[in-house]
């Protein structure tokens, strides 16, 4: 595939974005006390100490799929954009080409490169410290060794200088230490440290993308219910799905669904959903919203 240099180069845009999410509790170096917070800043409302497998976590798949066609799109706004509408997890795919990351879904080059997703996420952490970005790197449409893979990870860490973003480790860390970072989360055995996606003895995971959105809801349901009770792992819940239609004609399907359980008599109670990727959040007004608010007490 024919690569366009001049994309490489292409930044991601910071936008503001609405939402409210009170803080209630005691305050901490980040959190205010008294103060009705943004989606830019939810975290603020929540104390240093808590794990992050703790917490709900509203997040992207595929986060920079915004080219090539319905059956490759599966976000319409910019990972700057998501990160000011409350996501903190981002699903990041990465083709190995001439030393660099460039951001791919299958065969479609995304006119991202990796430094552009991680100057968005640098700029936004350090406009709201109190937050943290989860980020799940992946090979995609590259098939170069680990190795080759984790070295050019390497060289954006001490070459272009990204190390100082990342907070890079065997284990999680608390959210307290995690603020201002990007936790790296690892879906590739070269990768230098991180935790690792594969890794059943932190994660629980369902993630059925090939399962028709009547065959796919029940899934969703039964992991949201088991997150709620049975705490513990961490868990991820993909609320997408490509099969028999495009992502964002199942994604108005099950986002809807996903928002009336979340706000329903039964699952307003719930906290510590785990991290939900969504195909197309923004197109559900308030759903975002509803995952911040299952965080706390």
């Amino acid at each position: 595939m024919t690569m366009d240099r001049r994309g490489f180069l292409t930044g991601a845009a910071a936008l503001s974005a609405a939402g409210l999410f009170t803080y209630a509790g005691t305050a901490t170096a980040h959190a205010r006390p008294a103060t009705t917070l943004g989606t830019q800043d939810w975290m603020a409302g929540l104390g240093d100490g808590a794990a992050l497998s703790s917490l709900t976590i509203p997040g992207t798949h595929d986060s920079g799929a915004r080219f090539g066609g319905p059956w490759t799109e599966c976000q319409n706004t910019t990972i700057a954009e998501q990160l000011a509408s409350g996501i903190r997890f981002l699903d990041v795919r990465c083709r190995a080409i001439d030393g660099s990351f460039a951001i791919h879904h299958g065969a479609s080059y995304q006119e991202l490169m990796f430094g552009d997703v991680l100057i968005a996420c640098r700029d936004f952490l350090a406009a709201h410290p109190s937050e943290t970005v989860l980020m799940r790197v992946k090979q995609e449409y590259s098939e170069v060794a680990d190795a080759e893979f984790g070295a050019v990870f390497t060289d954006y860490l001490d070459v272009r200088g990204w190390r100082s973003l990342f907070a890079i480790g065997d284990a999680l860390p608390s959210l307290g230490q995690a603020r201002g970072k990007v936790v790296l989360i690892a879906d590739n055995g070269g990768l230098p440290g991180g935790v690792r996606w594969g890794d059943t003895s932190v994660f629980s995971l369902q993630d059925e993308y090939m399962a028709e959105p009547f065959a796919k809801w029940p899934k969703i349901e039964a992991h949201f219910r088991k997150a709620a009770t049975e705490p513990g792992p961490f868990y991820i819940n993909f609320v997408s799905t490509a099969a028999g239609l495009p992502p964002r004609w199942n994604a108005d399907r099950l986002n809807p669904q996903v928002h009336d359980l979340l706000d329903s008599a039964e699952g307003a109670g719930w906290r510590g959903l785990g991290i939900v990727p969504m195909d197309y959040p923004n197109t559900r007004s308030g759903l975002v919203d509803s995952l911040i608010r299952h965080n706390g007490a």
